[in-house]
């Protein structure tokens, strides 16, 4: 029993070898269709959907013919819109929040043949980001008057390694993300397209218990083309 334990930890040992010297980077970008989850249970209102972009590196590192671990990094943009009343109104309001990210994505994919060295992969993960950027724009009316409003996001200034959230206060966005990953897509020898989506685990706002229920937590349907290098 001991030699076939051996014989099969080397046998996995030298194929995961063997695969890994095919491991590969991928450049990819895309357009995001950002929202927000409105309730306790984590749904969303289409007619909040933003629209934003993503652009980074994904490794693709082969452990076996059909499996493969895919880390990444993303530069990413989230958030969302809303708006009561319409523009031709007396009193009205529309406003957008369009955070920007750094973010760490790491999906185990599996991939299946479909001919001409084209593979279908579908798989998942964690992620986990880092709020460096966006903005807060707002305009409307009221009674007739008009007014704007264009200001940087503001993120607490958190520190990871500790229980508490530092710098958390009114209208401050929680600085670290973190959710999990969705995949499905097919890759050539050249480009990869693939459709993503991105549940978030966290709550935005700074200061609140994101394990109380899953409304105000970010929610990103991703469409992406990448290109081996």
């Amino acid at each position: 029993m001991k030699r076939k334990l051996s014989y099969f930890l080397m046998l996995m040992l030298v194929s995961g070898s063997m695969y890994a010297q095919k491991s590969s980077a991928v450049i990819k970008g895309g357009l995001n269709l950002a929202n927000v989850s409105i309730n306790s249970n984590g749904d969303i209102d289409d007619a909040r959907s933003l629209v934003s972009f993503h652009v980074g590196l994904q490794g693709d590192i082969p452990i076996a013919p059909f499996l493969a671990i895919q880390p990444g990094v993303l530069f990413t943009g989230k958030g969302t819109k809303t708006q009561t009343g319409n523009t031709t109104d007396a009193t009205y309001h529309r406003a957008t929040s369009n955070p920007l990210y750094i973010e760490v994505p790491l999906n185990v994919v599996f991939k299946a043949p479909v001919g001409g060295g084209s593979k279908f992969f579908a798989g998942a993960g964690p992620y986990v980001a880092m709020g460096v950027g966006g903005k807060i724009k707002e305009d409307g009316r009221f009674l007739g008057i008009g007014y704007t409003r264009n200001e940087s996001i503001q993120f607490s200034n958190d520190d990871p390694t500790t229980s508490e959230e530092e710098g958390a206060g009114f209208g401050i966005l929680r600085r670290f993300d973190y959710g999990l990953n969705g995949t499905v897509g097919f890759e050539g020898e050249h480009a990869v397209f693939s459709l993503n989506y991105g549940l978030g685990l966290a709550k935005l706002a700074s200061g609140t218990n994101s394990n109380a229920d899953d409304k105000n937590k970010h929610r990103v349907l991703s469409f992406t083309v990448g290109f081996r290098l």
